[in-house]
């Protein structure tokens, strides 16, 4: 029998990617801090539901405990949690907001790793982090907050990745582009936050509006992923890293230099 611990598995991309590998045959320990998704994702063949607040050490060591109840091994954690939203770096309460989406989408992942590693070292097990295409193309203006987390998370996972080689303990990243999920709603909450509030971009963010929406038609089915995390789950050997339905418009900005990226972005929103 194969175990995978699997955060942020009550949510839309974390939820489709546990239960497929529940169907691949493997007991999925279901983690998340939404008891009523819990509930519902308990009832797929396979599935295990742990509560597990990634903010909280307490929280933690009780979702180790509840899942060594079942197992003292694990084949593969995947830190799919996270939290979306966009907001300008000078207004606002920039700070907690910030603070809290570092305490989930970076120290959440950190905190679950660092809880579950000797159980992955005993199992021979795998690391699989879920970053983003932000965490690596250049960042698009009010979405600094979480390109800040996902540039942490590709530091992060490379740091662990070149610690573990030396114990045998593979890390793969994942980077996705957009996706069909609740997240586009948390973004779209923060934007609308964001134009009620500003004092300083009302002309900006309604000249973005349509872009963004443009972006969220353009999302793709979260099956892409899925089939990417599966080859990275149970791959003899994983890449170091599986980039899904990157933006190919994100991608042609990666070409233009930042002087020139940075005239482009004014004239457009200007």
């Amino acid at each position: 029998m194969k175990y995978a611990l699997f955060t942020g598995a009550g949510g839309g991309l974390g939820g489709a990617g546990a239960r497929a590998l529940a169907a691949a045959g493997w007991t999925v320990f279901a983690a998340d801090i939404n008891r009523a998704a819990l509930e519902e994702i308990g009832q797929v063949p396979g599935i295990i539901p742990v509560y597990m607040n990634v903010t909280s050490e307490e929280s933690i060591r009780e979702a180790v405990a509840e899942v060594r109840k079942t197992t003292d091994t694990l084949q593969a954690v995947i830190n799919f949690s996270g939290i979306h939203t966009m907001a300008s770096m000078v207004e606002g309460e920039i700070g907690k907001t910030l603070q809290k989406m570092i305490d989930i989408n970076v120290l959440g992942m950190v905190r679950v790793n660092r809880a579950f590693f000797g159980m992955i070292r005993a199992g021979g097990g795998r690391i699989i982090n879920c970053s983003s295409e932000c965490g690596y193309m250049k960042p698009q203006p009010f979405n600094g907050p979480y390109t800040v987390t996902k540039y942490a998370v590709e530091a992060y996972n490379d740091s662990l990745r070149r610690e573990l080689m030396y114990l045998g303990v593979p890390v793969v990243k994942i980077q996705p582009g957009s996706f069909k999920t609740n997240m586009h709603s948390d973004a779209s909450a923060g934007f609308e936050k964001l134009l009620a509030s500003t004092e300083f971009y009302t002309k900006v963010l309604n000249k973005m509006r349509p872009l963004m929406e443009m972006e969220f038609k353009m999302a793709n089915d979260p099956k892409y992923l899925v089939n990417a995390l599966l080859k990275a789950v149970q791959a003899d050997k994983p890449k170091i890293n599986y980039r899904v339905k990157n933006s190919k418009l994100l991608g042609m900005a990666e070409l233009v230099p930042d002087a020139l990226l940075d005239a482009v972005y004014r004239v457009i929103l200007k």
